[in-house]
């Protein structure tokens, strides 16, 4: 899945919309103490208050939240697994019985629960729904409805969210004119923040794929490996940032450790070139062939195939492995570059890096910085100064 298709099917998550139905939704609360299952219910989506809707539909909307490697990850399903999840879950999607479906929601609610001890009592909560995507129409002239004609895509939704203590507070009964003090013992259930949550099947354009499974980690870069391999079953990934550092790692290896901004901003102008070519379809992928490719072209000298292909080995221990390059490029628009220095920590985006060199002046390392326009500091603006090395005259 892109970030195209989770934002289309995102966006239908919101009360009374023909394009979603969510026929059922089932919770299952768990005890810290024993890791034992308490308590379960499943209803008919459609009987819970609107008021009720909109707390679960935001919270399904919070699992689908984030960026792509970073916080949303497409995964695959393991392969010879006893028990298997892919299983569990398209037998779940397939089944016209609510009792069978909710028997094997709790398989799954058993694998979170085995090995694992929680910190606090904790709510799984599964919808099984259809979303709906209308066709793309052929002809742009036509009058058919956009909604004549729609694809339609059966999916298993879970989330795992955490309780919390309700608060203590003191009231003021207007009535009886007295204060009293707040005694509430119903634990809260957290549906702002879930830790953790999955989509099944993953959506590609307007096909199902029952191969892959979409995860959702509660932080960016903070992935429950548990939940992914044991609860799941499936392959482990790498996140956007462990792509990154390979990446930085191999370009060490070979071009050294030093490098000019220069020829650096030609690396990342090389990677955005690619991305914008191929923006209509699949993210590009950089094997040990294409990392060459974009070191020569940026113009680092001495790269030799052979050497490319020894640091993929060295580094990531697989020279067929490809870095997705969305991953290994910085945000290029945005100032998410931090060059780090004794004096000041400045931030700068990919595309500019090109106006920042690092040069010699007077003897001592400096910090250039190319502007169009004068500087203004604290609401005064900087007067230009001349770069003029001071000659000591020597006395004949």
């Amino acid at each position: 899945m892109n970030k195209k298709d989770i934002a289309n099917i995102r966006k239908q998550f919101k009360v009374n919309n023909d394009l979603l139905k969510i026929h059922e939704i089932f919770n299952v609360y768990v005890m810290k103490e024993s890791s034992e299952i308490y308590h379960y219910q499943s209803v008919p989506f459609e009987l819970l208050e609107d008021e009720q809707k909109e707390l679960f539909l935001a919270n399904f909307k919070k699992v689908l939240s984030g960026q792509m490697d970073e916080k949303l990850f497409e995964l695959k399903f393991q392969r010879d697994v006893e028990d298997s999840s892919q299983l569990i879950l398209h037998q779940g999607l397939l089944s016209n019985d609510t009792e069978e479906w909710n028997n094997q929601m709790l398989r799954l609610v058993e694998k979170m629960l085995k090995d694992k001890q929680y910190e606090m009592d904790i709510v799984i909560t599964f919808i099984r729904g259809e979303y709906m995507k209308p066709m793309k129409r052929s002809n742009e002239e036509s009058e058919e409805n956009a909604r004549d004609a729609v694809y339609s895509h059966s999916f298993i939704m879970g989330s795992m969210n955490k309780t919390q203590d309700p608060k203590k507070e003191l009231l003021f009964d207007y009535v009886e004119k007295e204060f009293k003090y707040n005694i509430v013992v119903d634990p809260i259930i957290n549906l702002k923040a879930p830790m953790s949550g999955f989509l099944f099947p993953c959506f590609s354009d307007s096909a199902a794929d029952v191969n892959h499974v979409l995860y959702s980690a509660g932080k960016a870069y903070e992935l429950d490996y548990h939940f992914i391999e044991e609860v799941l079953n499936a392959e482990e990934t790498m996140t956007a940032e462990d792509d990154k550092v390979v990446f930085e790692e191999i370009v060490k290896k070979v071009a050294g450790d030093q490098i000019n901004t220069s020829t650096l901003s030609n690396v990342y102008d090389e990677i955005h070139r690619t991305i914008e070519e191929n923006e209509e379809e699949e993210i590009p992928k950089f094997d040990y062939k294409d990392v060459e490719q974009v070191l020569r072209s940026s113009g680092v000298k001495d790269i030799e195939t052979e050497k490319v292909e020894e640091a993929f080995k060295t580094v990531i221990d697989d020279e067929k492995y490809e870095l997705k390059a969305s991953s290994i490029l910085p945000k290029y628009t945005s100032k998410s570059i931090k060059i780090k220095t004794k004096v000041a920590d400045i931030k700068v985006s990919p595309q500019d890096l090109r106006y920042v060199r690092q040069v010699h002046f007077n003897g001592k390392v400096s910090l250039m910085i190319e502007v169009e326009e004068n500087t203004i500091i604290e609401g005064f603006e900087m007067i230009p100064e001349a770069l003029v090395q001071k000659v000591v005259d020597k006395e004949e």
